[in-house]
């Protein structure tokens, strides 16, 4: 029970647990880095370099910034980021519209 670990001001960032959360993390690591290259590109804006390989929240390695893996998750939706999905529904958030995301949920590859 209860919600993601780190969720309290003087809690530490939990690492993802191995080994289904480790590769959820990655999955929602690569999506982010994903979407916001098409969503620039989009946009007709060059690539930063100083971010090149950097999601946010702490992904793939650990889950630190809770409102960033949340804010992840609900432009996404479910299914694609474990801990932003923990988060939204700790808080009583829901989904609502299309998500534009190029993720998908283990649900959707089942």
């Amino acid at each position: 029970g209860g919600g993601p670990a780190g969720a309290g001001p003087a809690s530490p960032p939990r690492p993802p647990a191995a080994p289904a959360g480790a590769a959820g993390s990655r999955a929602a690591h690569e999506s982010y880095l994903a979407d916001r290259a098409r969503f620039g590109a989009r946009a007709g804006l060059e690539p930063v370099t100083e971010i090149d390989g950097v999601s946010a929240g702490g992904m793939p390695t650990r889950v630190k910034c809770l409102h960033a893996l949340a804010a992840h998750s609900l432009a996404v939706g479910p299914g694609v980021n474990p801990f932003g999905d923990e988060v939204v529904e700790m808080l009583g958030l829901s989904w609502s519209g299309e998500a534009e995301g190029t993720g998908t949920s283990e649900k959707e590859n089942s």
